[in-house]
């Protein structure tokens, strides 16, 4: 599995064990840090956001801080006497991916999702109409024919 994120105004494809450079993040080393920009999750299908994955996230440990090779800039123009030297070190941060994949934010969502249907179940009761009832089956995915009898459509909810 592979996700491409979006930091530092660049984008990156990473996979799980990946380390890379990212331009500075403010973190310390050992630190975990979250890309919630997430442009493209792929595998055995690939799914892209529009304009990101919603609820995906590549979680990722900082390994160290630094700076890169120093970059030479030399001006000079010909006949004139003139000549410019400068140097440049650009700060980076080393990170390793350590899980693609949901939030915890969407982890925590899908953890509480058993208890509403079971809460959905729950307010099923044969003084409900029978159209209310078809309601509920369709809303929690049980196929119920729609000839079928009240008690039949509560029997298949709580059966689900």
């Amino acid at each position: 599995m592979y996700a491409i994120i979006k930091t530092g105004g660049k984008q990156y494809r990473v996979q799980q064990g990946d380390e890379f450079r990212v331009e500075k993040l403010d973190a310390n080393v050992g630190d975990k840090v979250v890309f919630d920009e997430v442009v493209a999750v792929g595998g055995d299908k690939l799914v892209v956001g529009t304009p990101f994955v919603e609820g995906c996230c590549v979680e990722a440990e900082v390994l160290e801080q630094g700076k890169a090779y120093k970059v030479i800039i030399y001006k000079y123009k010909a006949k004139k006497d003139y000549r410019r030297k400068n140097g440049h070190r650009q700060p980076y941060t080393l990170v390793k991916v350590t899980g693609i994949g949901a939030s915890a934010e969407k982890k925590a969502a899908k953890a509480e999702e058993p208890a509403k249907e079971e809460a959905k179940a729950v307010k099923v009761s044969a003084s409900m109409k029978k159209d209310e009832l078809l309601a509920v089956a369709k809303e929690m995915g049980v196929e119920v024919d729609a000839k079928a009898t009240k008690a039949d459509i509560i029997a298949a909810i709580e059966a689900k």
